[in-house]
């Protein structure tokens, strides 16, 4: 209270927990652990990986917790049970918190925020250039900085969604995003997510249409290249088009194969 009995309302910051998953990422995790240590804590769940993801990992933090991967949503959901602030900001392997985005979030959390998740937008880098069309920016996924009471993930195998009691924002700044080394780095990634991508249609009960190994493709195609312009972002963007509508076929064709057997 002041001198004249009003309430004096003190500024005060929100902690913040800062949260990766990983598996085999011994590339990776170094530099992305390394934009987050502004963070109040670092927490990494991985998924018993064979490489030195955990002894690199444990340079940065001790809470260092494994479990094992039965899905994305239900990984990230037991990965926030670790996590000790109210504030969680959440970041892929492959991605970097630039210093810009570390302090955006830290005047919004400064005082009282206004909304309780908050989008970050992401700049992709592929073939030695950043992607600017293409449907890659800004390239939103779930809320990555959000009130851990207020949002859970869907416990979907992959491409999970997100069920929130609250509003969403935006940020302005940019994390960075290095999702693929080369094409053979994205061709291993697309195998294992268009098998957990497969299973998850069967699981919701999808059917085969063999119109799926054709139309499908080509609409990821024409989406990418021509609806969302990826013929500005160059060969990288011709490359990425068609890589997608390869990735589209496979994930139609192991549904087929899941089906038949």
């Amino acid at each position: 209270m002041d001198g004249i009995g009003r309430e004096v309302v003190t500024s005060t910051s929100h902690k913040v927990s800062a949260l990766v998953i990983a598996y085999n990422e011994e590339p990776n995790i170094r530099a992305c652990l390394e934009t987050v240590t502004w963070a109040d804590e670092i927490v990494l769940v991985d998924s018993f990986s064979t490489d030195a993801t955990e002894k690199i990992a444990r340079e940065f933090t001790e809470k260092v917790y494994q479990h094992e991967f039965r899905g994305f949503g239900r990984l990230r959901n037991e990965a926030l049970t670790h996590t000790s602030h109210e504030w969680v900001f959440s970041l892929d392997t492959d991605e970097r918190a630039t210093p810009e985005v570390r302090d955006e979030i830290r005047r919004v959390l400064k005082d009282e925020p206004d909304a309780d998740a908050y989008f970050v937008p992401r700049r992709n880098y592929f073939l030695g250039r950043w992607i600017r069309h293409s449907g890659w920016y800004p390239d939103y996924r779930q809320p990555q900085l959000f009130r851990k009471g207020r949002m859970r993930y869907r416990e979907d195998l992959v491409h999970e969604g997100f069920e929130l009691d609250g509003r969403t924002g935006y940020l302005k700044e940019h994390v960075l995003q290095y999702p693929f080394r080369d094409i053979d780095h994205y061709l291993a990634k697309m195998d294992r997510y268009s098998d957990l991508m497969a299973q998850r249609l069967v699981q919701e009960g999808r059917r085969f249409r063999t119109h799926q190994l054709v139309t499908h493709p080509l609409f990821t195609f024409a989406k990418m290249y021509l609806g969302r312009a990826g013929f500005l972002d160059g060969m990288p963007g011709l490359i990425l088009s068609g890589l997608y509508a390869y990735y589209t076929f496979i994930k139609y064709a192991k549904l087929w194969e899941l089906r038949s057997n």
